[in-house]
């Protein structure tokens, strides 16, 4: 009995050594932004954000004014994480609690608090639906993708997804695409209207491509598989152009049954064009094969 509580207290030990003080300086602004995308822009037009946000949203309107949205934030996602801190691991639980505490009290803040009216239309962008929809959804996604690269979450729809999707067959985001699309129906059949929900789905599209670009970046490298039987050749001329090494694996032709060699190469895209002059140069018959990198993560001497 005392091995397994040992066990259970050095894990938790260490997992506790891995929580870093910075990042819930960035955790604290993730929460911040999310909060003022969401009740500056979506939730004064009724408009809905994806996931365990997005419904807290709906009942919210639905519900007595006791029963707000930052209350219906705690309630839907405290416990969402907490059931995940198995499968997540107590840094991610502790870093998604807080980030979602921190959205709730900032959007209460900005919606009980401060000298902003966002009952009727958007302080910023009045009415319009669209700008509304596209700001709502970059600024959330801004504060979503923080939150993730920062080693949590904002929403208990990716635990969610972690701990169903893959007993029902399908991947974590055919997951959150289905709730999220069920979500929107059953708005468009509260509020008697699809106009809204449609909107909303904007908002959802927009904010996962922002979230895509905070966690993968802007600049995404590619990944360059050459195929070719002149790979040191083509190694040592990239290594000269772009001060940088490659990968030389050993390959067969599937057809041919000719040995060949595989020559890995990391670029951005602005060497695309200079990789494949240099590669046709050496090899006109090289086969090359370019793949989006979205991270790069290397040993420090």
């Amino acid at each position: 009995m005392k091995q397994p509580l040992l066990e259970l207290r050095q894990n938790l030990h260490k997992e506790l050594r891995e929580l870093k003080p910075m990042n819930f300086l960035f955790l604290t602004l993730a929460g911040c932004i999310n909060a003022f995308g969401v009740t500056m822009f979506l939730f004064p037009v009724k408009l809905y954000d994806s996931g365990m946000s997005g419904l807290s949203m709906l009942l919210d309107q639905v519900t007595p004014a006791s029963w707000s949205l930052p209350l219906f934030l705690l309630v839907f996602n405290f416990p969402l994480f907490l059931v995940g801190l198995r499968r997540q691991g107590l840094a991610f639980t502790v870093y998604s609690i807080y980030t979602v505490a921190v959205y709730s009290l900032a959007s209460y803040l900005i919606m009980n608090v401060l000298p902003v009216d966002v009952s009727f239309i958007s302080p910023l962008a009045g009415s319009d639906l669209l700008l509304c929809a596209i700001f709502g959804g970059v600024i959330s996604g801004v504060g979503s993708g923080l939150t993730i690269r920062h080693g949590g979450a904002i929403d208990g729809i990716d635990v969610l997804s972690v701990l169903f999707a893959k007993s029902l067959g399908i991947s974590l985001g055919t997951f959150v695409m289905t709730f999220n699309t069920a979500l929107y129906i059953v708005c468009g059949i509260v509020i008697n209207s699809w106009i809204l929900p449609l909107y909303s789905i904007v908002t959802y599209f927009v904010g996962s491509k922002t979230v895509d670009f905070i966690t993968e970046g802007f600049d995404r490298s590619k990944c360059a598989m050459i195929v070719t039987t002149k790979a040191q050749e083509i190694s040592d001329a990239l290594a000269e152009e772009f001060k940088a090494s490659g990968t030389i694996v050993d390959a067969i032709g599937g057809y041919s049954r000719q040995e060949k060699q595989i020559l890995y190469f990391i670029v951005n895209h602005f060497q695309i064009n200079k990789l494949r002059r240099i590669v046709q140069g050496i090899d006109s018959k090289a086969f090359i094969s370019l793949q989006d990198v979205s991270d790069i993560i290397k040993r420090r001497k």
